[in-house]
């Protein structure tokens, strides 16, 4: 936003210093005693409005000048630091089972669930990882929400399979993750079963984990029985990470609500104020104007 002001204003009132004094304060010059003296004054009216208007130019750049005209622009400089997510969801057959007081399957709640923490990342890429017995990459790291959205409710259960590769999983999210440049990673795991399809060792996936640089968060959710909750735990406290479990809808929305703010994108939000100093026109234009003055009034000897 622009804003034109003088950074002395009061200054302005100078002019009317002059305004008096040209009212009052007569010019006092040599008597002269020639004959047709009159026709000499005639001929000498438009040069003596010429001097005037040069004179009145010059004093009045001069105090615009003195007040520093200055142009202010005063803008913000947001810079936002945008986290890269790896959604890891569960799509065995355990996640056909109910879920809320609808009746829906937990699978159908936890797609409801992530797409609206799709939406809220407003300024991360987000990528997805479904998994059964086997782990696939659903979508890549994109920007691109509705993309990502629309993908979200594409995924079916039975299309990987019916059992549990967590550990297949979380190297497959990884590995996805390995490749970003984003200054803060994050994958989050979503399960409601115990790993029992992995090709990949528990100690494996731990040491792994413990020497990215990703923080992983761990969510069981159904009964306690269901999942092993110190098994998430230990995957949690690896990537530095929490471990959660959710029994109903709520809690689920809950946990990732908390996650959202855990990780809210950073924003260096600073306010910069420029200004443009102009009186050097009005001063260049004051000198012209002394000069020119000066010049006439030597040249006719006014």
């Amino acid at each position: 936003m622009s804003q034109f002001s003088f950074e002395y204003p009061l200054l302005l009132l100078v002019v009317l210093l002059f305004v008096v004094c040209a009212k009052f304060c007569k010019e006092r010059s040599r008597a002269l005693f020639f004959p047709h003296v009159k026709t000499l004054m005639a001929q000498g009216n438009s040069n003596s409005s010429l001097l005037n208007i040069v004179k009145w130019v010059g004093i009045i750049a001069a105090v615009i000048a003195l007040a520093s005209p200055v142009i202010t622009k005063s803008y913000s400089n947001s810079k936002k630091e945008g986290r890269d997510i790896v959604l890891i969801l569960d799509s065995s057959d355990s996640m056909r089972q109910p879920f809320d007081a609808t009746y829906r399957s937990r699978f159908e709640v936890v797609k409801e669930v992530v797409g609206d923490f799709i939406q809220r990342r407003k300024d991360d890429r987000i990528g997805m990882v479904t998994f059964a017995d086997i782990a696939f990459i659903a979508s890549p790291l994109t920007f691109e929400k509705k993309f990502l959205t629309d993908i979200t409710k594409m995924q079916k259960m039975g299309i990987a399979g019916k059992r549990t590769a967590i550990n297949d999983a979380i190297v497959q999210s990884y590995n996805l993750l390995s490749k970003s440049k984003a200054k803060s990673k994050i994958a989050i795991l979503l399960t409601d079963g115990v790993d029992n399809m992995s090709k990949v060792p528990f100690q494996d996936v731990k040491n792994l984990i413990e020497k990215r640089d990703i923080k992983l968060y761990a969510i069981g959710i159904g009964d306690e029985r269901d999942y092993n909750g110190a098994y998430l735990t230990a995957l949690a406290e690896a990537g530095k990470g929490l471990a959660f479990g959710a029994r109903d809808a709520s809690t689920l929305k809950q946990i990732y609500d908390e996650i959202d703010k855990l990780e809210a994108t950073k924003i260096d939000d600073k306010k910069i104020v420029q200004h443009t100093y102009l009186y050097i026109y009005p001063l260049f234009l004051a000198i012209l104007s002394l000069i020119l003055f000066i010049y006439l009034r030597n040249s006719r000897g006014v």
